[in-house]
């Protein structure tokens, strides 16, 4: 069972709260900045909870598929938020910083619902270099999605997630 029934109503809560923000006198950039890295994380890794077909775990979480175009809009949407002095290049400090306004926005959490793996992106992301530009960016996660897309038809299914996961887990990636 699918709850992508859930969506409107987080995203009518998110536009209460912007209004709501709006209306306040501390609603200040930074408070901007955080709210921003947190709806584009929560837009970029929201996962559709499902049941695993075949009677497979409960409460397992799967993304939906998704195709080349989509995975390269969603590293554009994310280099957009990240590159927070907007000069076309985000260095890991820019990165660390969102890191760490998306984990007090969720309370100081560094490993729960996305915290840990938007560490191991940042990670991944600048293992050889302190900054990149878009079009590294993208590069990247096109490569990324190009790997885990074990079929090479342009879409990558939540089976094909789960294999590169368990892959990453094992040691194997």
């Amino acid at each position: 069972m699918v709850f992508s029934a859930m969506m409107p109503a987080r995203v009518a809560d998110v536009t209460e709260s912007i209004r709501q923000a709006k209306q306040s006198k501390d609603f200040t950039g930074m408070s901007k900045l955080i709210f921003m890295i947190a709806l584009g994380a929560s837009a970029i890794a929201t996962p559709v909870m499902a049941q695993t077909p075949g009677g497979g775990e409960r409460g397992q979480f799967m993304q939906r598929d998704e195709s080349r175009v989509e995975a390269q809009q969603r590293a554009d949407t994310l280099f957009q938020l990240l590159d927070a002095n907007k000069d076309g290049t985000v260095t890991r400090a820019e990165a660390d910083q969102a890191l760490a306004q998306f984990q007090a926005a969720r309370g100081g959490e560094s490993g729960g619902r996305g915290g840990g793996r938007m560490q191991r992106m940042i990670d991944e992301a600048f293992a050889t270099s302190q900054s990149l530009t878009l079009q590294q960016f993208e590069a990247q996660a096109l490569a990324r999605f190009d790997a885990e897309d074990t079929n090479h038809d342009g879409t990558l299914t939540a089976a094909e997630r789960q294999q590169a996961r368990a892959q990453r887990q094992s040691g194997g990636q």
